[in-house]
């Protein structure tokens, strides 16, 4: 970080005074320190000369000179101190003459990191992502980058939370093909649902909600089912088709299974419809190498589909979250026109 010019020029008068100071408060305390008169002259006797100080009548300082090995650590210490200040940074914003800095050297610490470790997965770059997906060896290693790196997000046995995919299904944005995974981790994603709400009205938002939640088998008002549809082909088939079964060229979701990131209770479809989303999957090539980003795809390949299962129990997180209890489906009231029902059970979010 840059400072300004008055903070630097005062941290470099500060440092340099104080070195300054050392040096005088060590030439001063050297010095013979005996008084002209001659209260302190030197003994005839050859005891230690005296300063002339004296307290509570006899208590007398005698003028001892500093060690000499005292002096000399002193003097080095200076010394290295000069030295150092005009090799590295540490006036202000003078660099020094080698230009060194922390950032520097953690990058070139980092980089040789991960040549080394490159070196060592180079094997990974050699075999294709299904052979990776069956080799215990390597999934165990992918299991420790995935710990580190993705379950902020996914969670630690890659299920997902509400906005966060869950990986252990067979439901995919983009597809679930090796390249497609790959592709995914390493330059990343970003998906946007644009905001209809103002397109479409309160009225409208109600109905293309009840016609989203009829396409995963929810009941809704058969005349907002009807009014929604016409909504719904001509705001959203362009992305999820006609059919709502998706577009994984988009990442446009299906919204006719009972898989759903944000929810698909009336209220939470009714919140996407309205205000939108905008998710990112964060790319990970520049930060991870093609290595850790293979081995990591290789891993989601695992996790996501049994053909790459290495046997029983290898696998125990690749089931469905469908696999623990249906998802309730969500039940509007009756088409009088009253405000659909808010209190529907949380169902399945991923």
């Amino acid at each position: 970080m840059i400072m300004t010019k008055g903070a630097s020029l005062f941290i470099i008068v500060f440092t340099l005074v104080n070195i300054l100071a050392c040096a005088w408060l060590m030439w001063w305390t050297a010095r013979d320190r005996s008084t002209p008169t001659g209260e302190a002259a030197p003994a005839a006797d050859g005891t230690v000369e005296k300063t002339g100080h004296v307290w509570d009548g006899d208590l007398e300082e005698y003028n001892n000179p500093l060690p000499r090995w005292w002096l000399g650590l002193f003097i080095i210490t200076i010394l290295f101190a000069l030295v150092y200040l005009a090799i590295f940074p540490g006036l202000g914003n003078f660099t020094g003459i080698r230009g060194w800095s922390q950032v520097d050297q953690y990058e070139k610490q980092v980089a040789i990191a991960r040549e080394k470790l490159e070196a060592r997965l180079a094997f990974v770059k050699d075999q294709p992502l299904e052979a990776l997906a069956r080799d215990a060896a390597a999934m165990s290693t992918a299991k420790n980058l995935f710990a580190a790196n993705c379950s902020t997000c996914h969670g630690s046995d890659a299920r997902g939370a509400r906005g966060f995919p869950n990986l252990t299904d067979d439901d995919w944005l983009y597809g679930s093909d090796p390249d497609t995974i790959y592709a995914s981790i390493a330059h990343g994603r970003h998906g946007i649902m644009p905001a209809l709400g103002s397109a479409l009205g309160e009225a409208g938002v109600n109905e293309v909600a009840s016609y989203v939640v009829s396409l995963s088998g929810g009941k809704a008002p058969e005349d907002w089912i009807a009014a929604g549809k016409q909504h719904f082909e001509m705001l959203c088939a362009a992305c999820h088709g006609m059919d709502g079964r998706g577009n994984t060229a988009l990442g446009a979701p299906n919204l006719t299974d009972d898989v759903w990131l944000h929810g698909r209770d009336f209220d939470s479809i009714r919140a996407t419809i309205t205000h939108g989303r905008d998710n990112q999957m964060p790319a990970h090539l520049e930060l991870l190498g093609e290595a850790k980003v293979k081995l990591l795809a290789a891993y989601v390949m695992s996790l996501g589909s049994e053909r790459w299962a290495l046997g029983s129990g290898q696998n125990e997180a690749s089931a469905s979250s469908d696999a623990d209890g249906e998802a309730t489906t969500p039940t509007l009231r009756s088409s009088s026109g009253e405000q659909p029902s808010a209190q529907s059970p949380e169902p399945n979010t991923t």
